[in-house]
């Protein structure tokens, strides 16, 4: 849907703005509104009228507003309650983390803010819901990195936030504008939503596909057999059932920062680390190199075809596995990549898709040793691990199978994904059109019907 321009320009004498409505006025933020930054933490009491009290950090402001589910106290001045204090209307945005991202603030009375957070608050008849629009066009724009120096560790002072130029329409205009782009912001991101939750229904989908074509085969009809492992269940009868040390070797790693003394002949090569064995492929976007005696290169060096699994970091990252294809020559691994090396009752993409499946990864959960938000599993425990395995022919059918699915799966989560970036494209665009006066809304009215439904609403507001 197109939207007029106003019937008159004047130039706004920013280059980076450019051309606002002939009625606008362009002047520093601090002219419509007054910028305070919040006060140092302070653990303890310094006086006995001090008082303790819930205050804001940046880290509460979060893309969809005020996160409160983690709010933190410290003390507080009488003169600091009064000057410090939150009321509903106020914009916050944060002063370090991302910098310059603005929140509205309506939660009532009683919170305060630490010095991590500007409170905006606005004068005479100027909106500080207007502001907020604004200065996410602002932080979109870079106008913000460029105040803010990100080369260093940025802070995005009150001082720099005052002095920010600013559009001011007509009070009721900037009211109008936040009214607007309240409606079509919240539609677009209702669609996002949608997006999302349809790729996490494809993953889903995908996750089970591979899972059970990986345990139960493809055929509906085929005779079962217990595998006499718990949580495996029936298996196709005649697949066999064994531990994976029976049909695979398993090779170490190196370990990092191990050290030669001088009479020894090394050679630095590259090699591989958790981060570059990703769940089905191989990142190299960033391969590191490691100092080798030339004596060890072949106890460490990685083969093709040899699946590739990680021994430990996140719940998510442990046992995922991938087939190495000798992208990169002489390459070797760390101690936290297990190479394992199947024999020829055993594809290494069998392996690799059966370390993708549910009965995979709640065997690696269920014998990993965890600690905070890490786990890591021994190599005995993966080659433990039971594999459910139908002669090699078989594989390949499954295999070519789970490749043309996977695909089509994969094809449309990246359409979702795509829209998705179109939709936030168009969000952008929207607001940054209309607080710079680009599109005139001032005539605009929601439709009585605000629902979104399907494939018409996207098309209304995309």
């Amino acid at each position: 849907m197109s939207y007029p321009a106003y019937p008159e320009y004047k130039d706004s004498g920013v280059e980076w703005l450019g051309k606002v409505p002939a009625h606008w006025y362009v002047s520093a933020l601090k002219r419509g509104y007054d910028v305070i930054l919040g006060k140092m933490l302070q653990p303890e009491p310094k006086k006995e009228s001090d008082q303790l009290l819930p205050y804001l950090r940046a880290a509460n402001i979060q893309p969809k507003g005020v996160d409160l589910t983690d709010v933190k106290k410290m003390w507080f001045s009488p003169s600091e309650v009064r000057q410090l204090a939150l009321e509903n209307g106020d914009l916050l945005i944060s002063e370090g983390g991302d910098v310059g991202r603005p929140a509205l603030w309506r939660s009532g009375s009683g919170y305060h803010i630490q010095n991590s957070i500007n409170r905006v608050r606005s004068k005479a008849n100027n909106s500080a819901h207007f502001l907020f629009y604004w200065m996410l066009a602002v932080k979109q724009k870079g106008y913000v990195d460029v105040l803010c120096n990100k080369s260093t560790i940025a802070h995005f002072t009150a001082e720099k936030v005052a002095t920010i130029p600013t559009p001011f329409p007509p009070g009721s205009e900037q009211q109008a504008i936040a009214i607007f782009l309240d409606h079509k912001t919240a539609r677009i991101d209702a669609l996002v939503e949608e997006q999302q939750r349809l790729i996490e229904l494809l993953k889903e989908k995908r996750q089970a596909v591979i899972s059970h074509a990986v345990t139960k085969g493809l055929a509906p009809d085929v005779p079962m057999k217990d595998s006499r492992v718990e949580w495996l269940g029936g298996v196709p009868a005649h697949w066999a059932v064994g531990p994976l040390r029976w049909y695979a070797t398993i090779q170490g790693g190196i370990a990092k920062g191990k050290s030669y003394d001088a009479e020894t002949p090394t050679v630095e090569l590259p090699y591989l680390r958790v981060a570059n064995v990703q769940d089905g492929y191989v990142d190299l976007s960033t391969v590191k190199t490691v100092e080798v005696a030339v004596s060890e290169v072949e106890r460490y060096r990685l083969r093709e075809g040899d699946v590739l699994m990680n021994e430990g970091g996140d719940n998510d990252k442990l046992g995922r596995g991938t087939v190495w294809k000798g992208e990169v020559t002489n390459c070797l691994h760390q101690n936290h990549v297990f190479a394992i090396r199947p024999n020829h009752f055993l594809l290494p993409h069998w392996l690799s898709m059966f370390t993708r499946s549910n009965t995979a990864r709640a065997y690696f959960y269920l014998y990993s040793k965890q600690s905070t938000n890490l786990a890591s599993i021994s190599s005995s425990s993966v080659m433990s691990c039971p594999l459910p395995l139908p002669p090699v022919q078989e594989q390949r059918q499954v295999l070519d199978f789970l490749a043309i699915e996977a695909v089509r799966l994969d094809d449309l989560m990246h359409e979702s994904i795509e829209t998705i970036n179109l939709l936030q494209e168009r969000r952008s665009a929207l607001i940054s059109a209309a607080v710079t006066g680009k599109i005139d809304v001032r005539g605009w009215q929601p439709p009585e019907d605000s629902v979104l439904t399907g494939e018409a609403s996207q098309m209304e507001v995309v």
